[in-house]
């Protein structure tokens, strides 16, 4: 059983809603020590002065904002718990809007909210049924490591995920970009051999199609190089030619596409 991230109750009205956060996503990705190369031994950071070059304990280390020219504010801990964010335990749902109308890039980490005890299971099921209902999703705010955190919670399969968010002035908007937004003219005929190729490719969404080849690959390296492999790095292969004609190459890539389609056919004839 995994360990709960945080553990409260979601605020409905005036009904209360007993749960725990799990995380819904598992880091995956393949960490590495740092290793003298010559010794074999772990290479371990210290915390050292820059004015003296001695290392300092850890109980002696502060908070420090940066104002510029090597100044700095530092900032306490009785400093920051006297203006932080007060963790009532409470998930406070404060609107409900269309899951549509949130651009994806406000989306951050993924939690599942488990009804916790006995006694919070059909309040939990009837908000599940309720946002299944009306298809929309809730939008409220909670404190999660001493940090607010707004949130969206939604209805999947019979369960509630709790998606926590960035704030608006935290989203890079495109404005800041002068290649953006893009102006250039592009004809008829190159809009509908682009959406020819679209729809080409266009199939049901089904995840475990997906997966990080390159862990995989990197996977079996450690084990082969484990189990006393020499590798031996292959060339590099040349790069792509840049495209120099656009319609000749969605013309080719629906000629490609639909030879492996046929081939595909073939196969499976």
């Amino acid at each position: 059983m995994p360990r709960a991230t945080w553990s409260g109750a979601i605020s409905f009205g005036l009904v209360n809603i007993p749960v725990k956060l799990y995380g819904a996503v598992k880091d995956k990705a393949v960490h590495f020590h740092q290793i003298d190369g010559e010794t074999g031994s772990r290479v371990r950071q210290k915390r050292v002065s820059e004015a003296t070059g001695e290392e300092i304990p850890y109980d002696r280390i502060v908070k420090g904002y940066e104002l510029g020219g090597g100044r700095y504010v530092t900032i306490t801990g009785d400093d920051l718990a006297a203006i932080g964010p007060r963790g009532t335990g409470t998930f406070d749902l404060e609107d409900f809007v269309d899951l549509d109308a949130i651009d994806p890039m406000y989306f951050d980490a993924t939690y599942w909210a488990v009804p916790d005890g006995p006694t919070a299971g059909k309040a939990y099921a009837l908000l599940v049924e309720a946002m299944q209902r009306s298809g929309r999703v809730a939008i409220g705010r909670f404190v999660l490591r001493s940090k607010q955190h707004l949130a969206a919670i939604r209805a999947v399969d019979g369960a509630l995920a709790v998606e926590t968010m960035v704030f608006p002035d935290e989203v890079v908007d495109q404005s800041v970009f002068d290649e953006l937004p893009v102006e250039a003219t592009v004809t008829d005929r190159e809009v509908q051999a682009a959406e020819q190729l679209i729809d080409s490719l266009t199939t049901e969404w089904e995840p475990d199609r997906y997966h990080d080849t390159y862990r995989e690959q990197l996977l079996a390296l450690i084990d082969r190089k484990a189990a006393g492999e020499e590798i031996v790095t292959a060339p590099g292969e040349d790069e792509p030619a840049p495209v120099i004609d656009l319609m000749a190459a969605l013309e080719a890539s629906l000629t490609a596409r639909k030879e492996a389609k046929r081939s595909g056919r073939e196969q499976t004839a």
